[in-house]
């Protein structure tokens, strides 16, 4: 007997996908970031909360998959127990010590060759995308006065904002 969590180690990377989805409900996918040609910040994204919530995905940029997939475990908490988190403004009670976060609608021109196994599962344009945006160590968010410019890079805007 195996404790394996895949059924099948040689599974290709979209049924593994979906394998999860199946027992979670959702999926976090990786990218990871990258020099050239042009610098880009690695970012999660999920896969399966259109199909699962009925909410659209949500992206991460510039946090590693460990602390990415967190976050999105508890926006996939919050969708679960039914709970809409507001879309376009500020919202506190997610993160701790009531640090402010917000949810950015992407657009479409943004989605395009971004999220490939979304892609591969959801259909391209079958599927909505959500920024989440989380503040710099002194809770301030990159459009505040005193933002940490060293995160600029590392969590590009690419939601838009109401």
């Amino acid at each position: 007997m195996t404790d394996d969590v895949f059924p099948d180690r040689d599974m290709d990377h979209l049924d593994k996908i979906r394998w999860i989805i199946e027992e979670q409900g959702w999926a976090a996918e990786p990218v990871a970031a990258t020099a050239e040609p042009d610098p880009t910040p690695g970012y999660t994204y999920t896969v399966g909360f259109e199909p699962t919530f009925g909410q659209p995905e949500v992206v991460i940029f510039g946090l590693q998959p460990v602390a990415a997939r967190g976050l999105l475990g508890m926006v996939a908490d919050q969708h679960g127990g039914g709970v809409s988190l507001p879309i376009g403004g500020m919202f506190t009670g997610l993160l701790e010590n009531d640090l402010r976060c917000c949810l950015l609608e992407v657009p479409a021109d943004h989605i395009a060759d971004r999220f490939p196994t979304a892609d591969g599962l959801l259909g391209a344009g079958g599927y909505r995308v959500l920024q989440f945006v989380w503040p710099d160590r002194t809770g301030r968010l990159p459009w505040d006065d005193g933002y940490d410019e060293r995160l600029r890079l590392a969590q590009p805007v690419i939601g838009t904002w109401d």
